[in-house]
């Protein structure tokens, strides 16, 4: 089709300011934090200390990981890494490591060893009797620390949702872990399992201490916070508060047609998030209790971080033949099949090029005509300071305090071969 003849909206650049809090010397703050666990008298010389690396895309994981390491060699322990995270890496224990490679995590990097596998042992049962998994190598150290960031989960809503209990329950509960924790949601709520698993993890697998991490809107480390065992289960509620009140948002709460230049797992648990998109409690439509209410939702490609992981790729309605190109359905399927999240893997309408699926997009918002549309294009969830939107949009950005135009208007920018351009992002794989 010629592009000439195409009907779009036309566009501008928009930068967006969000509360930015930020840590200015991480090595020092992790230092900081650690000395206020006071663990020399618990940590004693020569004993192991597993260490959690998860699989999300946590800035400054690398940093942080390497440091809390330090600081058990400086008490003359030996600690040891262990990539907690579920199902993710394909399942498969070389995967595992291979994720944390691609965060900059490896044994030479970090000065310490990575233990990765699929293993898990049964260290107790809940109340309800739900066998409890723990990774072997985990199981089996002297001693247990968590580090995880703190943040609202894309699933599911309690006092406690993605951070530290997580991490003890599905991050080191692994493939199998996950899998059980995952189908209990059919006979009791997850908040409910949650507390349950990390109740019996705390009291049985010799959890020493965490270290909770907030990030600001701009994907920054905003706060680091040492968290003792005992005080698990009263601070990450008010953490989980100010990592809401600091996540992420769309410029506008309404949008005929949200543009996602990339998904991936290093993004968010479902590649985009459900809570920027406004899909937390429904794939495909906003319900009263999100914040944002996206008609149509085109999902252009993967991360690389990702390998493969096209997660999420289901709550789009449309996608491009070259983001299919990259899913892997192997570790796609494992992935949500684990998470009981189905759905989230399923292919949406596919078009040659991004202009076809905008076009075709456009077709599907009503009565609207696609010059008058309101588009939001994004580079992912977890980077949203620059954005691009439609004219339609335009006087809502003259009137807002937090949002100002970066240039003039230009026509909708996809070249001769149908290719849209992209918002600038270290993050899209293309």
């Amino acid at each position: 089709m010629d592009s000439n003849v195409r009907r779009f909206p036309q566009m501008c650049d928009v930068i967006q300011t969000f509360e930015t809090p930020r840590v200015s010397d991480i090595p020092a703050e992790v230092e900081l934090q650690m000395q206020s666990l006071k663990l020399s008298g618990i940590v004693r010389p020569g004993q192991t200390v597993a260490i959690t690396a998860g699989s999300r895309g946590v800035a400054n994981i690398d940093i942080i990981i390497k440091h809390i390491a330090a600081h058990f060699l400086k008490l003359g322990a030996k600690p040891f890494i262990v990539p907690a995270m579920g199902s993710h890496g394909g399942g498969t224990a070389e995967g595992q490591k291979q994720v944390l490679e691609g965060y900059g995590i490896t044994e030479q990097t970090m000065g310490v060893p990575v233990r990765a596998t699929m293993e898990t042992v049964v260290v107790a049962q809940t109340n309800r009797g739900m066998p409890v998994h723990f990774d072997r190598y985990a199981s089996e150290a002297d001693h247990v620390f968590v580090c995880n960031r703190v943040k609202p989960h894309t699933r599911f809503v309690g006092a406690v949702e993605s951070g530290l209990h997580k991490m003890m329950l599905i991050g080191l509960g692994k493939h199998e872990g996950a899998k059980i924790y995952h189908r209990g949601i059919l006979e009791s709520s997850f908040p409910e399992i949650l507390a349950s698993v990390a109740e019996r993890v705390l009291q049985v697998c010799r959890v020493v201490g965490g270290l909770a991490i907030i990030e600001n809107a701009a994907d920054e480390t905003a706060l680091l916070e040492a968290v003792a065992p005992g005080d698990f289960g009263t601070r990450e509620p008010e953490l989980l508060k100010l990592a809401n009140q600091w996540l992420p948002r769309l410029p506008f709460p309404e949008c005929d047609l949200l543009i996602v230049d990339a998904i991936g797992k290093n993004i968010s648990g479902t590649g985009m998030d459900a809570n920027v998109i406004g899909r937390k409690y429904n794939d495909h439509y906003a319900t009263d209790n999100d914040l944002a209410r996206c008609r149509r939702i085109l999902v252009r490609s993967l991360t690389h971080e990702t390998h493969g992981n096209g997660t999420g790729i289901g709550l789009a309605e449309f996608t491009t033949e070259h983001c299919v190109r990259q899913i892997d359905p192997v570790v796609t399927r494992i992935n949500c099949v684990t998470g009981l999240h189905p759905e989230a893997a399923m292919i949406p309408i596919t078009l040659p090029t991004d202009a076809d699926a905008v076009e075709t997009a456009l077709q599907t918002i009503g009565l609207i005509e696609p010059e008058d549309a309101k588009v939001i294009q994004i580079s992912n969830t977890l980077h949203l300071s620059h954005v691009r939107v439609s004219r339609a949009c335009f006087e809502t950005v003259r009137s807002s305090a937090h949002l100002r135009f970066d240039g003039e208007p230009y026509d909708f920018p996809v070249d001769a071969n149908g290719r849209l351009k992209d918002i600038p992002a270290h993050q899209v794989m293309h």
